[in-house]
């Protein structure tokens, strides 16, 4: 497998001013993340997980170790990673069509251009027709689309997702899951996912990293075989999944004991 993403020996603290003291979020964490490759990220709550994809979004600064994108050092944002929130980081004032453009008009796309791609990535996430609705105007899952067109449509070499579909009820969640996968297949992007959900990360993932209790380590990395579209019914996934819900469980109750 060709790698496009490496950390090694990542390590990264902060002073919490409120307890007078040194949070240690990360320690020792090495990844690799080839290209084409789906990798979900799990594990207890604050266990360094949005960390981790703030440094390699270069948000955030690790304290030591190396975090290389294409063997290149990452010292900050870039457009060749794409970061999808939770809260889908849309502008209110720009319709959806205006958001999905901002990318390309910034870096000065001719518009014959910008208009045929800006049209591909909005009938690609299902949202053709509602190119002059505001954000208020959709619902919290056409929004969560919106903003992945937005982010694609600046063909970035990796998609970074924080937890995108943790708002969304139980059917919207699910549906978005379905459509994450096709646009992954569709689209040959490699993508790490953060969830708080042992079922999605197995429904989307080659490869789970389970990570520790705070200081985050990875503890554990499952791969997943299971053909796709899967089956979260099927005795084979659940079985992976209460692999992983195992390791995160372990992880809850030492950082609680």
């Amino acid at each position: 497998m060709s790698v496009l993403l490496t950390c090694e020996s990542l390590n990264k603290s902060f002073f919490d001013i409120e307890k007078g003291s040194a949070v240690h979020a990360l320690q020792d964490f090495s990844l690799e993340i080839g290209y084409k490759e789906f990798v979900t990220i799990v594990g207890p709550s604050g266990c360094g997980k949005t960390t981790l994809l703030n440094i390699f979004a270069g948000f955030e600064r690790q304290t030591s170790g190396a975090v290389l994108l294409e063997g290149r050092p990452i010292t900050g944002p870039g457009a060749d990673r794409g970061v999808v929130f939770q809260d889908y980081a849309l502008f209110p004032w720009l319709t959806l069509r205006q958001n999905v453009e901002y990318g390309p008009r910034e870096r000065g796309v001719p518009a014959a251009q910008m208009r045929e791609v800006v049209d591909r990535h909005i009938r690609m996430v299902g949202l053709s027709g509602f190119d002059d609705r505001y954000p208020h105007e959709l619902s919290g899952g056409m929004r969560q689309r919106a903003g992945l067109a937005r982010v694609l449509v600046n063909d970035p070499k990796i998609l970074l997702m924080d937890e995108p579909f943790a708002a969304l009820d139980a059917q919207t969640r699910a549906t978005l899951q379905r459509e994450l996968s096709r646009i992954w297949v569709e689209t040959d992007k490699t993508v790490m996912f953060v969830t708080h959900g042992v079922e999605e990360a197995v429904l989307l993932g080659d490869r789970i990293i389970v990570m520790t209790a705070r200081p985050g380590r990875l503890k554990e990395e499952v791969r997943i075989s299971l053909p796709r579209p899967r089956d979260p019914t099927s005795a084979e996934f659940n079985a992976v999944r209460r692999r992983v819900e195992s390791l995160v469980d372990a992880e809850m109750h030492s950082a609680t004991a």
